[in-house]
């Protein structure tokens, strides 16, 4: 007589049977796709050809090009991944970027060609925001001179280049907790336009553990007029992650971080009306919208 035990192995053995020939049978007749949709792009970004989105460009067949290819938007390299046997240029542009034709300059072997795209018109909304400490929107010379130079810092690290094989493309919410400020909202402080919101805010208490989107390595930590204690990530290939408003850092720069790990804490420091998280999401250069790297199932309201 079979025992419970044997009568279980034996179901088990059936189930695995059944799925190693239906994979066989998918293979053999061209199915897989149709099996299994959900696996197209399951790698890439959403796709999202307007200013402050990132722009999806199919490059051919890997198994057309031994090397990968080389892209530049403008004169910024271009990340490029593979996904499904194609290779994709990942174009993050930027929130001022002209609405029209563009060109993407692809070096595939020996040959260098253009590649035209469009970027469509995007217009996002308004977000009045009243700060009762003034001297963060009416600076004094000391403030704005300190300003300005931690700017041209920001500005260095966006553009910040190391090759890389093995960029994550796939986010994580670096906290769980409501989106409140979203991306490309027009800001106006205590009545005065300021600079597009170039982030995701997400509404956390302070102290809340801050984790990394994804692997890579600290580019840089610092606490800045504007953005408060921050630290930037690295994932290679020109795509880094931004975390502001910390309470507290937990990482030191050129340290390796994996995705999930706790980087710092939630705070309220620099120009901020309550704790909360700002996190940006930056692509050759870019200041891009966060929420296009973050499946839609993790995605929160």
């Amino acid at each position: 007589m079979l025992t419970t035990l044997t009568l279980a192995s034996l179901q088990e053995e059936t189930m695995h049977t059944l799925i190693a020939i239906t994979f066989r049978i998918c293979f053999q007749f061209g199915l897989f796709v149709l099996a299994f949709p959900l696996l197209a792009h399951a790698s890439l970004p959403q796709s999202s050809n307007v200013p402050g989105g990132v722009a999806i460009i199919p490059l051919g067949s890997v198994s057309t090009s031994a090397d990968t290819p080389q892209t530049w938007f403008g004169d910024q390299p271009v990340l490029v991944t593979s996904d499904h046997n194609q290779w994709y240029a990942v174009v993050g542009l930027s929130l001022d970027v002209t609405p029209g034709s563009h060109e993407l300059r692809v070096k595939i072997g020996d040959v260098t060609k253009a590649l035209d795209f469009v970027v469509n018109t995007k217009n996002y909304p308004e977000q009045h925001i009243t700060l009762e400490d003034t001297s963060k929107v009416e600076l004094s010379a000391e403030d704005e001179a300190r300003a300005d130079r931690e700017l041209a810092v920001i500005q260095e690290l966006k553009h910040h280049w190391r090759a890389a094989q093995d960029t994550d493309l796939t986010f994580i919410l670096p906290v769980k907790g409501r989106l409140a400020g979203r991306f490309g909202l027009r800001r106006f402080f205590n009545g005065e336009p300021r600079a597009p919101h170039a982030g995701l805010d997400v509404a956390v208490a302070r102290g809340t553990p801050v984790k990394a989107s994804a692997h890579g390595q600290v580019l840089a930590v610092d606490d800045y007029f504007f953005n408060g204690r921050t630290i930037f990530v690295d994932h290679g290939n020109g795509l880094i992650t931004m975390y502001c408003h910390l309470e507290r850092i937990d990482v030191k720069t050129g340290e390796t971080v994996r995705k999930g790990q706790r980087i710092g804490l939630s705070g309220k420091t620099g120009r901020a009306t309550g704790p909360h998280l700002h996190w940006s999401v930056v692509l050759n250069g870019a200041m891009v919208d966060p929420e296009l790297f973050i499946p839609a199932k993790h995605r929160r309201r």
